[in-house]
């Protein structure tokens, strides 16, 4: 199967109809006819405000950090030849959190503009150094993939517990952000956010697109693989850590949203098969469809008040992958 130009169009439109929903509904009251004419020049001021300088800057950074998770998700499922992988398998969250919530709790470097945005990124870079040392130091000269995930599971526990420290000794106000954050939320989402992740989101997309011929080689074993003439090695270390730039990314301008990364191509997986030429790029535009739907929601769910964009992922996402665990079962 090869990447049928019909189904990428589908998502992509997918995509156009997700945003025009998040940019049109919200819970200012302005609906889709007011976006219209907002974006043909015919609205009023406040409109305008509303529209072009709240929703569409987290319009699009949903879509980015949804593309981030659903493209990083579906290279670690290949890497690890696990569908039930996922983007946080390598302690990267953990270490992105750490980052984020000693900034809110000690305030070190809190005068920086995006300063916890900033320390998370910083973390996440941490946490993926960390477990590729202890991998090429475990398994050296293969960077075998059992280490990689055990070396992450332990390093991923080991930031919990300095979470949990740092959350301890927080104030009332600093725990209440700290937790917040943690969640997944997008209601800070500005450009400075959106265009750093975007020129993150540009060369590692490119770099994880160009390789999914050796990821369908993986996909018989790294022996075969080898022979086949796919440097084994180097497709690991150089998609784990594109990938994991990417979640760093994604962690640091929106928070943790889970199930992204782990539902959208597991679902793709299921309904068109298993071929990286298509897995890949599908993910990535059906992680933005998912995720900006999932942010809708959660601004329109209990509006004025918003939810947490994760726990709308989490909620919506369990049950999705339930179904999908059992549709795959009757197969």
């Amino acid at each position: 199967m090869t990447a049928t130009p019909g189904r990428i169009a589908c998502l992509a439109l997918a995509v156009v109809g997700a945003a025009f929903l998040s940019l049109s509904l919200g819970a200012s009251g302005l609906g889709p006819a007011d976006f219209l004419r907002t974006l043909f020049g015919d609205g009023d001021s406040a409109a305008e405000a509303i529209l072009l300088q709240l929703r569409l800057p987290r319009t699009v950074l949903a879509a980015l950090i949804g593309g981030a998770l659903g493209l990083s998700g579906c290279t670690f499922q290949a890497l690890l030849r696990n569908p039930l992988a996922e983007p946080y398998v390598l302690g990267i969250s953990g270490g992105a959190a750490v980052g984020a919530v000693t900034v809110v709790v000690t305030g070190f470097g809190a005068s920086l503009p995006g300063a916890a945005s900033l320390g998370a990124f910083l973390g996440a870079v941490a946490a993926m150094a960390l477990v590729l040392e202890v991998a090429r130091r475990a398994s050296p000269g293969t960077m075998d993939t059992r280490i990689l995930i055990l070396s992450g599971v332990i390093i991923g526990a080991f930031f919990n517990a300095i979470i949990l420290l740092l959350l301890s000794m927080a104030d009332i106000e600093s725990f209440r952000s700290a937790v917040f954050w943690m969640m997944g939320n997008l209601s800070a989402s500005d450009w400075g956010s959106a265009g750093l992740l975007a020129i993150l989101l540009a060369p590692a997309a490119l770099v994880l697109l160009s390789l999914a011929r050796d990821f369908n080689l993986l996909a018989r074993g790294e022996a075969v693989a080898h022979h086949l003439g796919a440097s084994v090695r180097r497709v690991k270390l150089v998609a784990c850590v594109a990938a994991s730039l990417l979640v760093g990314a994604a962690v640091a301008a929106g928070g943790v949203i889970g199930f992204v990364g782990l539902i959208v191509p597991h679902a793709v997986r299921l309904s068109w098969g298993n071929d990286h030429r298509l897995l890949l790029p599908a993910s990535f535009l059906a992680g933005m469809a998912f995720l900006l739907i999932a942010d809708t929601v959660a601004r329109l769910a209990v509006a004025p008040t918003e939810l947490p964009t994760g726990v709308v992922t989490a909620a919506t996402g369990a049950p999705l992958f339930v179904a999908l665990l059992l549709r795959g079962g009757r197969r």
